[in-house]
């Protein structure tokens, strides 16, 4: 009996060992990658995984400026315009042979996402660079997320301009990093999915506070934000001492990092995140296993249209 439990025991190990993978993974991008990134590394250790991460990523970045700075350092590499990255030491040429990347992933920034004549000829000149010098690594889209549902940003005087619902900008930049994907035949991590599906969800998404004024709100008191996947309303101190409301419709709030690090788990390990036993500390456990079925249901969802076709 001991030994049947001891071979059980060992065939278990043996198995878990034979599943654990090393992802080699660069991203291209700005501030929506490092948000994509921020729980990806504790995912894939509690996955049994081990994550190399190589960053190219510069705020607010638009595939124009990355391939500006490419086309800077071929031209001459000891001009600063094509070293930008790590702190304006490393050119894109440098860390796409820094390691045998498994992905590299690529975006347009957030608010040209919608927009497909922005994309080229930038993306087809960086897909041209990165193939040349990490011919090995597999290509990857990362269609990012839309605002949330009260940014600034929609409103009605941007209609025809712009996208002026939270909807519209989902549904266009969908549209656009498809394309993309399409033309140049990459991976898609299905990241703005992810954030529709739980932003629209009945029982989790986010709603407006609807209470809340803020024309009268004095610090530190914000509006309800409760599952908002988006950093949202918080009060800043300017140079003079007084404090503003601000909202920040657009990056990832812990929730929503948690969503993304879990859609990226799944994408580039390739099993499900529903199980993953790692929760960041102060997110609500509940909540987190619906943003892991929600993560695992966009995944899914994209490999079945992709088989459909």
């Amino acid at each position: 009996m001991k030994l049947r439990i001891l071979l059980f025991l060992l065939c278990g190990t043996l198995s878990a060992a034979a599943a654990s993978k090393t992802v080699r993974l660069l991203t291209v991008g700005n501030s929506f990658a490092d948000n994509a990134l921020t729980f990806l590394p504790q995912l894939a250790e509690a996955g049994g995984h081990e994550l190399i991460v190589g960053r190219a990523n510069l705020g607010g970045c638009t595939l124009e400026r990355h391939w500006r700075h490419a086309a800077a350092y071929e031209a001459d590499s000891s001009d600063k315009e094509g070293s930008p990255y790590r702190g304006g030491k490393r050119s894109l040429s440098d860390l796409l042979k820094q390691d045998n990347w498994d992905y590299v992933t690529i975006q347009q920034v957030s608010y040209k996402s919608h927009d497909p004549a922005t994309y080229q000829p930038y993306a087809d000149n960086l897909h041209r660079y990165i193939r040349e010098r990490a011919p090995q690594a597999r290509i990857v889209a990362h269609q990012i997320w839309a605002y949330r549902v009260d940014d600034p940003r929609f409103v009605p005087a941007n209609k025809g301009r712009e996208p002026h619902t939270h909807r519209e900008m989902y549904e266009q930049v969908r549209k656009a990093y498809h394309a993309l994907a399409a033309r140049l035949d990459l991976g898609i991590v299905p990241s703005g999915d992810a954030m529709y599906l739980a932003d629209t969800d009945a029982r989790w998404g986010y709603r407006p506070d609807a209470d809340f004024v803020i024309a009268k709100a004095k610090a530190p008191s914000l509006p309800k934000q409760k599952h908002s996947l988006h950093r949202g309303w918080y009060w800043r101190k300017g140079k003079d001492g007084a404090q503003s409301l601000k909202i920040d419709g657009h990056h990832a709030s812990q929730a929503g990092q948690y969503l993304l690090g879990c859609v990226w788990y799944e994408t580039f390990f390739g099993e499900s995140v529903e199980e993953n036993a790692f929760v960041p500390k102060g997110l609500d456990k509940a909540h987190a296993r619906f943003l892991r079925r929600t993560a695992h249901k966009a995944v899914q969802a994209l490999a079945a249209e992709k088989a459909a076709r």
